[in-house]
């Protein structure tokens, strides 16, 4: 299919945005970012919150740009499986459908990362201009 390099784009668009996002937000506002992660019961939460920004915001505008994208995508698809287990497993309470609808989501966006890190960037992508 000749729109199969402009599919994969879109994709990467799609997957990306919420990353950049993400990640600018967790290193623009550290403090807030940390004490949530402390909440979550995660060591060093300042350390923590520093490596999943620079782990977002980088992943993220690798796979946007597709640059080491096979790499960028599998760190990313492992990450949102751990941060589902750190922080979307609790279905009870108020928060439970919630919890549960994050779950189904990050496991698409994980999915979506795997197909991206097994097949690459597409021909729309600086790891094809590079041969």
């Amino acid at each position: 299919m000749a729109n199969n390099s402009v599919l994969v784009l879109i994709g990467r668009i799609l997957l990306s945005f919420m990353f950049i996002l993400s990640g600018y937000g967790k290193l623009t506002a550290i403090g807030g970012t940390a004490g949530y992660f402390g909440s979550l019961g995660l060591p060093a939460p300042t350390v923590v919150a520093i490596l999943v920004g620079l782990l977002e915001l980088g992943g993220g505008l690798a796979v946007l740009v597709g640059f080491q994208t096979r790499i960028a995508a599998l760190a990313l698809g492992l990450f949102t499986l751990a941060a589902t287990a750190a922080a979307h497993l609790d279905w009870s309470g108020d928060a439970g459908a919630a919890q549960f609808l994050f779950f189904q989501k990050n496991l698409g966006i994980a999915g979506g990362f795997f197909l991206l890190a097994a097949y690459g960037a597409g021909a729309l992508s600086l790891d094809a201009k590079r041969g």
